[in-house]
């Protein structure tokens, strides 16, 4: 397994802090090194929010991705456009395609577009577009194993809200066959 180093990025309310969350406990649970680093702006909802994680089955010098991220998740168009340039020849973008109409022009990495608000609408709950996002990601990179996110996402959930599980775990299956379906693999 590569080091997977992945800059999450979106605005406020899009659970982008969760996805790093969960990536971050499912490689724990997968016997992996890892690094969140988590950075939001001046508002709660609405405002600028990323967070970088690190994956790697050998220790981690530093949690900062400084211009050389394996993997870029982006669910708004100015995160598209802020954070492209910080991949390296040969990574991958997955764009949630259902807000940013605009395609990546950068040559040498590999854009993938996922419509993550519109699976989530057609599943029943907006707020499960991060479940899709992730599901594509993992299916993509292979950092970790899909039942380690699920499994992390269950013990966040808990108890008072187990029932959340199954449209999530829907979410993030549609997420995974939306990835291979693009990709191939």
């Amino acid at each position: 397994m590569r080091t997977e180093k992945c800059i999450l990025a979106g605005f406020g309310g899009q659970g982008i802090m969760l996805m790093g969350q969960l990536l971050a406990q499912a490689a724990l649970d997968d016997g992996l090194e890892v690094s969140w680093l988590p950075s939001y702006g001046p508002e709660m909802r609405g405002g600028t929010a990323n967070c970088s994680v690190i994956i790697s089955p050998e220790p981690i010098p530093s949690p900062v991705i400084a211009h050389d991220a394996t993997s870029l998740i982006v669910m708004n168009l100015p995160s598209m456009e802020k954070f492209v340039r910080d991949l390296v020849p040969g990574g991958y973008v997955l764009v949630n395609s259902s807000l940013i109409d605009a395609k990546v022009t950068r040559s040498h990495i590999e854009a993938i577009y996922v419509p993550c608000n519109d699976i989530a609408l057609e599943l029943g709950n907006l707020k499960m577009t991060n479940m899709v996002m992730v599901g594509a990601f993992v299916q993509v990179t292979r950092c970790v194993r899909p039942e380690s996110v699920l499994g992390a996402l269950e013990r966040k959930l808990g108890a008072g809200k187990a029932h959340l599980m199954e449209g999530n775990r829907l979410a993030f299956a549609r997420g995974a066959e939306c990835a291979l379906a693009v990709t191939g693999s």
